[in-house]
């Protein structure tokens, strides 16, 4: 878990300086009406960051896993992230990472074997310890959406 929550907190450092480096116009502009702005794939990485905070925690107390799963249009719809500045969304993605990286890092070893229901319908359980690994390579996918080429990765 360790190597996890290094890359995860060397990721916001790096990421959060190539965001701002982006002009505002660049970074609002949407590519088609149904299409995300950078700004708004920034806003589901926010989002998808409060979903896995919630694993994170749920998944370490309650006797049965946790069934949390993200409808992402319906979260970024709802938030609104367009209407955002581009700072107060780099910030807010920086500060619920930040968060994420201190869980993981109290998150006692017996625990990380814990697990998650993530799937819509059906039941798809996954570890805490998968969770944090896959939410890294999920960050890396849309983060080359926004800064184009950053990783080589396919996801999933």
């Amino acid at each position: 878990m360790k190597a996890v929550i290094e890359e995860l907190l060397a990721l916001v450092v790096k990421f959060a300086e190539e965001l701002r480096a982006i002009p505002e116009a660049e970074f609002s502009v949407k590519p088609l009406p149904n299409k995300w702005s950078k700004k708004e794939v920034l806003g589901h990485l926010i989002d998808s960051g409060h979903n896995n905070l919630r694993r994170f925690i749920c998944g370490q107390y309650e006797s049965a896993p946790p069934k949390i799963i993200y409808d992402q249009d319906s979260w970024v719809m709802a938030n609104n992230y367009q209407s955002e500045s581009q700072v107060s969304t780099i910030e807010l993605w920086k500060m619920i990472n930040q968060r994420i990286a201190a869980v993981l890092r109290a998150i006692p070893q017996g625990s990380l074997s814990k697990a998650c229901d993530t799937g819509r319908g059906e039941v798809q359980l996954h570890s805490l310890e998968w969770l944090a690994a896959d939410y890294i390579k999920h960050m890396k996918h849309h983060l080359n959406q926004i800064v184009p080429n950053s990783f080589d990765i396919t996801y999933p």
